[in-house]
């Protein structure tokens, strides 16, 4: 397994080029119970061009009907970045307060993940985040309102050698 940078500059150009619009290479899942993991997803493969195809627990996209739960829900996209060991990326919690470009926030609800947005920006010690679902370009995460949120730091990426 070879690890490498996670490209932050190209992930966040990926967010704001998309935030206000769609992929068509990717299926809109706004109307399926939200678009936000899928296009975070879209993010962090953008910065590191590695998926993960291992059966159920990988992090995968060839089509809205072949992928992984962690391509498009918040609670298993966490779970596949904090434990991963394989291809793709992997990351690890941590607080909110050391959100930086390239991390993913997401709200939760009872300790549960169930949004993501990807942070592109700090400035003067403000988030800026992109997302979908509710469609946001470099908005400011405290215009938000949420019960609690964690941050996940993208540590990297792996590929298969």
């Amino acid at each position: 397994m070879n690890e490498y940078s996670y490209d932050i500059p190209a992930a966040a150009a990926y967010a704001r080029k998309y935030a206000l619009g769609r992929n068509s290479a990717y299926y809109d899942f706004s109307q399926l119970g939200g678009d936000c993991t899928n296009f975070v997803s879209q993010c962090l493969y953008a910065g590191g061009g590695t998926m993960n195809f291992t059966a159920v627990t990988g992090w995968y996209y060839k089509s809205s009907y072949d992928r992984t739960a962690s391509w498009t829900a918040a609670r298993y996209l966490y779970r596949f970045l904090t434990e991963n060991k394989g291809a793709g990326p992997y990351g690890q919690q941590q607080e909110l307060s050391r959100a930086d470009a390239g991390d993913i926030i997401m709200f939760t609800k009872n300790g549960i993940p169930y949004h993501s947005v990807f942070v592109t920006a700090v400035k003067n010690g403000e988030c800026l985040v992109c997302a979908h679902s509710y469609d946001s370009l470099d908005r400011p995460l405290s215009s938000y309102s949420f019960e609690a949120a964690l941050c996940v730091k993208i540590i990297g990426m792996r590929h298969n050698a």
